[in-house]
């Protein structure tokens, strides 16, 4: 960070500091084991909800399919906004009273209106049930659910989410993990804090590299299956921090249209999966032959390498801090603060009609 000034102080802070703030969630989450085994959506619900709004609605996105992966459960993702206003089109009809639905809300402040009116319009219907995932025990979202977790370690001073939603996310995939009984992948997050250590000090140097370099002017960030919630979550830091044009894309997807705004002014940043490594490679190697400069992150054999010996699962967290740093660097060498986004505020409040 530039010693002369204090822009995005709490945001440099927010991000280095994750790894601690995982390990303060995994003890909460440890401790609730036993109330969120008692909701198991397998013996209980027909489907899975996921919402959220913003940076939440991303993490729903990302949550609900490594969730429907783990589980095996039918599980979607909406904006709370549309679970409110379009109900029949998000949450579905209730005509059967025994296919009951789970619905899971993600805020960070818990004060979201669009996310309370969701929540309040989903069990009014009596839908299901609901699970709170934030940050503040005193917000009104956090008294909702049948079960709310709380996650204190991830509240942020910043106004752009990064330690809240690496936080959140990691609620998450813990839920995901006992739900499917999975106890291998519930234990293997405790390894997580450190191999987040290790990583931000690798892709600190990387992104203060590439960050200021203004030549770059569009960022494409491509993931699949989970990773895509995660990538459209670092296309929106990159806008939120620094203004500039960034989208997230599904790898393959990214050849069918996409491609065509590939410039030397470039930078495709690739969240890439050991499962499907091999074909995600090759679209940023096709990328690069068209001029686009790239980023690869992944476990090993990339511009910047996790080496975390983990689950794809239970390290597709770690893809998070790369992306942060990144719009953290460029938003300081467009003279931005990071702190204060354009135009946004930390929560959003609506007044009620």
């Amino acid at each position: 960070m530039n010693i002369d000034t204090d822009k995005g102080k709490f945001t440099h802070q927010e991000i280095l500091s994750q790894p601690e703030a995982w390990a303060a969630a995994l003890e909460v989450l440890t401790a609730a084991r036993r109330d969120a085994l008692a909701l198991a959506p397998a013996r209980r619900y027909g489907r899975i909800l996921f919402t959220g709004c913003g940076s939440t609605y991303y993490l729903s996105l990302a949550a609900a399919a490594r969730t429907q992966e783990l589980t095996g459960l039918t599980c979607r993702a909406f904006p709370a906004s549309e679970l409110w206003l379009n109900p029949a089109s998000s949450a579905g009809r209730i005509d059967n009273p025994t296919y009951k639905t789970l619905l899971v809300a993600v805020s960070r402040s818990g004060e979201t209106t669009e996310t309370l009116r969701a929540c309040e319009a989903f069990l009014e219907a009596g839908r299901g049930d609901l699970i709170t995932l934030s940050c503040y025990a005193e917000a009104p979202l956090a008294k909702m659910g049948a079960l709310n977790l709380v996650l204190p370690s991830g509240q942020e001073q910043s106004v752009a989410q990064t330690r809240a939603f690496s936080t959140l996310y990691l609620g998450t995939v813990a839920l995901a993990a006992l739900w499917a009984g999975c106890t291998d992948l519930f234990e293997g997050l405790a390894r997580l804090p450190e191999a987040g250590r290790r990583l931000l000090a690798q892709a600190a140097p990387v992104a203060a590299e590439i960050g200021p370099d203004l030549s770059l002017d569009r960022f494409y960030w491509l993931g699949s299956g989970p990773r895509y919630g995660l990538a459209g979550e670092l296309s929106l830091k990159m806008k939120e921090m620094s203004l500039s044009h960034s989208e997230p894309f599904h790898f393959l997807e990214f050849r069918h249209g996409p491609k065509s705004m590939v410039t030397e002014s470039t930078l495709v940043i690739g969240l890439r999966s050991a499962a499907n490594g091999p074909h995600e490679a090759a679209v940023l190697e096709e990328m690069r032959a068209l001029g686009s400069r790239a980023l690869d992150i992944a476990e090993s054999d990339a511009t910047v390498c996790f080496e975390a010996g983990l689950d794809q699962a239970v390290q597709d967290v770690l893809y998070l801090p790369v992306g942060q740093l990144l719009a953290f660097e460029r938003a300081l060498a467009r003279a931005l603060d990071p702190d204060r986004p354009n135009h946004l505020d930390k929560v959003v409040h609506l007044s009620r009609r």
